[in-house]
């Protein structure tokens, strides 16, 4: 979808167009009461659910939790996933071409934010006639959009999901990802963003930032149940290339993970994550940071994440609940750390399963007053 009204970023750019790639599931009822938005965390796309007819490995990344039957059942919700602008696939972003230049936009693409990314959201919203959504759901950075929706528009959303995150980042969470950038834009191939012009691409920092990132997303009993100390060859061969197989697992993913993501896209996200801080305006109150909300908050978090530790959660139920709000919270006994979110565990997806039946319920009494409306 092409936007042609401006957008004033948090940072103090403006773009003047731009698009946002986003991907639906479901049918919309007449009353526009079953709209559920996903929101994508740091590494994600549009691309929520389900395959392409012409890739069927291309499947969704929170395919588990969304679709027919599913905890988000598409049967009873019209769900939308979107790729958030600054992103790579298909959005506008750093690879887009500029248009004032006829060059991609590279190191002058604008720094945008949290609350820049929510803001286009809504003008999504607005041009497919969607005044309220019924929830808006994410995880990690996907569930910090998901509360400052309820922040920033809290008469258009009626539930928050809010899975595995935090209220800000703690200095440990910005030591990574600052470790990560470095990585990034000291590759000679970066050339300060604008790698684009020279042919070339920044692999070599993006698959080590990806290592660094994925350490964090898995517990340390995850990594020895699935890794231990297993050797490649099965025995110690004395050198300094790959001996263990996490290593050869990280490189795996860190070598896959730089030939399809942008390098700036990757800058631009985490320095969002760094930079999102909803109490910092309110001289670190959270709870009246979090006073205009109106939805009924579902926070889940889990024991074994160490990135986003349940403590973190809890300080956001804790604001919700000085402000009276509605709120649920569940704590999962869970070894898999941060990426427990995208797995599969039968606590889990009941809960959030439940929690959407309650909202569908919510949702067909509006659909019924809107016939009842409609017949009168």
């Amino acid at each position: 979808m092409h936007f042609d009204t401006p957008l004033a970023c948090r940072s103090g750019a403006q773009l003047d167009a731009y698009d946002l790639m986003y991907e639906t599931y479901g049918t919309l009822n007449a009353a526009k009461s079953n709209a559920v938005l996903v929101c994508h965390a740091l590494n994600a796309s549009h691309h929520v659910a389900g395959f392409y007819a012409e890739d069927p490995k291309n499947v969704g990344w929170w395919d588990n939790m969304i679709g027919p039957g599913k905890p988000l059942d598409t049967d009873k919700f019209f769900v939308i996933g979107v790729n958030n602008l600054g992103g790579c696939f298909g959005s506008t972003g750093p690879a887009s071409i500029n248009p004032k230049t006829g060059k991609a936009y590279g190191s002058g693409f604008p720094m945008v934010t949290v609350e820049d990314w929510v803001e286009t959201h809504a003008r999504l919203a607005d041009r497919l006639g969607i005044t309220r959504f019924a929830a808006v759901m994410g995880g990690s950075l996907g569930a910090m959009q998901a509360l400052h929706w309820a922040i920033a528009y809290p008469e258009r959303i009626a539930n928050s999901l809010v899975i595995a995150a935090a209220p800000k980042l703690s200095a440990q969470n910005i030591a990574f990802n600052g470790v990560a950038r470095q990585a990034i834009t000291t590759d000679p191939d970066f050339h300060g963003g604008d790698f684009y012009a020279y042919n070339v691409l920044p692999r070599r920092g993006l698959r080590l930032a990806r290592m660094i990132g994925h350490i964090t997303y898995l517990s340390d009993d995850a990594m020895m149940e699935k890794f231990g100390r297993s050797l490649r060859s099965g025995a110690i061969n004395f050198h300094f290339d790959v001996d263990f197989e996490v290593e050869s697992y990280l490189r795996h993913q860190g070598d896959k993970f730089a030939e399809y993501f942008d390098a700036n896209t990757y800058l631009l996200i985490t320095r969002a994550l760094d930079y999102f801080d909803p109490a910092g305006a309110c001289d670190g109150d959270l709870a009246r940071a979090l006073a205009p909300a109106k939805a009924r908050f579902l926070v889940v978090s889990f024991t074994s994440d160490w990135r986003f530790a349940p403590e973190r959660s809890r300080e956001i139920v804790k604001a919700l609940l000085d402000n009276r709000a509605d709120v649920c919270y569940a704590e999962i006994d869970a070894p898999h750390g941060h990426d427990a979110f995208l797995l599969d565990d039968a606590r889990y997806h009941a809960l959030v399963r439940a929690y959407f039946d309650n909202v569908a319920g919510e949702c067909a009494a509006l659909e019924a007053g809107h016939e009842a409306g409609k017949a009168a």
